[in-house]
């Protein structure tokens, strides 16, 4: 979880970075077991701002390269501007 919190750091200076391991609702699913974990991120970022969803989702992508094929099974994800979160 921490390389995912740093990578996301890096490249997106996120307001606010949630990072949760939910690989233990998974055992024994298929992509278990290769010792890849299953992850919910969510993210707020000035750099979402004026894009759409897909946008987004490839920003965090991208951001996490090469983890997505080593350490990270499954992703789920929500990515907010920070306009869009309530003060």
């Amino acid at each position: 979880m921490e390389r995912i919190r740093e990578r996301l750091t890096a490249a997106l200076a996120p307001r606010d970075l949630r990072v949760v391991d939910e690989s233990h609702k998974h055992v024994g699913h298929a992509g278990a077991r290769d010792g890849r974990g299953h992850f919910a991120v969510t993210i707020v970022s000035a750099a979402f701002e004026g894009q759409r969803p897909l946008e987004r989702h490839r920003q965090v992508y991208a951001a996490l390269g090469d983890l997505m094929q080593t350490d990270i099974h499954a992703l789920s994800m929500q990515a907010y501007a920070p306009s869009e979160i309530l003060q």
